[in-house]
């Protein structure tokens, strides 16, 4: 009964224009309205452009290297699957447990900034009101049905799509003088340090930050399990979205480098508390457009919730995933009649919640220790699916199979994998590499940067030592196409 209740499950619902809308949902957010002006301050808008073609690179490589993949065995799982049959066990299991425990503290801190962006509009309102309608809103979206998540990620990507589509009409015209001052031309390119400011070492720390922002593309991977034509829609996902990602930060970083100096304070002093100086907001007032800081607000609540939304989706159906493979408590491939793994939402809920109740206590320090945790495990992601992709491919020729045979074959293989592998291991690394570069070594700053690094270690070690797993051969990896 258990086994056709799993068949009957999750449905393929999700539509090309919905995998398209979740892999940009993913990857557009804060990191480009809100720190795109600290980026240029930083780092000048050369540095800016430089370290984002970098990252955007890596994430080709990697998505690519997950879409072949994907296309190949479309399921929620994804890279826990795919490290289980791959690699090892042990992997998968880590790999599964830090991607679940990633996407559910970003629930919670979605939550508490959905409740700062409130304050804007709302001032005396306590902020817990906020957050609990916000997490009342996400339950209900994501419990409904796979369809009315993603048609609600369809509608809070597309406004961010949109919102980027005007920002660069208007700062192009603004550029080509067009607004009611004259164009600054290349001054703001040549003044002073720029275009690259602080040199390699500022360069480094955004390559840092470029890496946040590019997090949650993955989210394709898992949303192949749901997709109705996986072997079609996840290959065009992945190529047109990437493409459309990177034009997006770059051509906002280059606006926002001819528009306003790297020297301006208000690129510096940029947060969600404070949207009426971001960028974004400075551009469309130059431009005109009235009401600015209020549109923008809007905008960056959208993102906001369109981040807590697919950080549900994922962790919910990653905790499923898990289940099926018996790394997970078979409880969670309980589902409800629209094919929604229930009890796996209901108690990702509920640890968001408990997580975003430690940031009302203690001043959060509790909060801020799960937060950079989980800021680490995205990375740790990326790495895991570089190995996963790199394995998958030798394991394929190793047993025999012609690789133009596969639904959609990666570029540059094995380099790409490779060069995606140690770029990785470099931002991984590079966290918070100033604070070894002082007169003292920062311990506290360290240990916050990279607690998410032993956190993982010990869960793959747990599982290893308990289970007794090892690195699969090549010709014993399970290349069926079916659970």
């Amino acid at each position: 009964m258990q086994e056709e209740k799993k068949q009957q499950g999750l449905r393929r619902s999700l539509k090309a224009r919905h995998m398209n809308m979740i892999a940009i949902g993913g990857a557009i957010g804060t990191g480009l309205f809100v720190a795109g002006g600290e980026t240029v301050s930083s780092a000048g808008p050369g540095g800016a452009l430089v370290a984002y073609a970098l990252i955007g690179i890596m994430v080709y490589f990697l998505m690519t290297g997950l879409g072949e993949m994907a296309a190949y065995l479309p399921v929620s799982g994804s890279f826990e699957t795919y490290a289980n049959r791959y690699v090892d066990k042990s992997l998968g299991f880590a790999l599964g447990w830090n991607y679940w425990f990633n996407w559910a503290i970003t629930v919670a801190a979605e939550l508490v900034a959905g409740a700062l962006i409130m304050k804007y509009w709302f001032p005396d309102v306590p902020a817990a009101v906020w957050s609990g309608l916000f997490l009342c809103i996400l339950f209900v979206l994501n419990y409904l049905s796979t369809r009315s998540y993603g048609e609600s990620e369809f509608i809070f990507a597309g406004i961010k799509v949109l919102t980027v589509f005007v920002f660069l009409f208007a700062g192009t015209c603004l550029i080509l003088g067009f607004g009611s001052e004259p164009s600054p031309g290349f001054a703001n390119w040549t003044m002073g340090e720029a275009p690259f400011v602080g040199g390699f070492t500022a360069m480094l720390g955004i390559f840092m930050v470029a890496g946040f922002s590019f997090q949650g593309t993955e989210m394709i991977g898992i949303a192949a399990g749901e997709s109705e034509n996986p072997e079609k829609n996840i290959p065009r996902a992945v190529h047109s979205i990437f493409w459309r990602i990177l034009i997006f930060y770059l051509g906002a970083f280059t606006i926002i480098g001819f528009l306003i100096p790297y020297s301006d304070p208000n690129l510096l002093n940029t947060n969600i508390e404070n949207i009426s100086i971001s960028p974004f907001t400075l551009v469309f007032e130059r431009f005109g457009l009235a009401a600015a800081a209020s549109i923008m607000n809007a905008v960056i609540l959208t993102a906001v919730l369109s981040a807590g939304n697919s950080g549900l989706y994922v962790s919910t159906r990653m905790l499923y995933a898990m289940a099926e493979t018996g790394q997970a408590p078979k409880c969670f491939l309980k589902l409800n009649k629209r094919g929604v793994p229930s009890y796996a939402l209901f108690a990702t809920v509920v640890f968001g919640l408990a997580a975003f109740l430690t940031s009302l206590i203690g001043e959060g320090k509790a909060y801020d220790w799960l937060v950079n945790i989980s800021g680490m495990a995205g990375f740790i992601t990326w790495i895991g699916i570089a190995i996963c992709h790199y394995r998958f491919r030798r394991a394929y020729i190793a047993q025999g199979n012609d690789v133009s045979a596969l639904p959609y074959k990666a570029t540059l293989f094995p380099f790409g994998p490779l060069l995606a592998l140690i770029m990785c291991i470099i931002v991984t690394a590079g966290q918070n590499y100033s604070a070894f570069t002082g007169a003292e070594i920062d311990w506290y700053g360290a240990s916050v940067a990279y607690i998410g690094i032993p956190v993982f270690f010990s869960v793959y070690l747990y599982h290893k030592v308990k289970h007794h797993t090892h690195i699969i051969p090549l010709k014993e990896v399970n290349l069926t196409r079916h659970k």
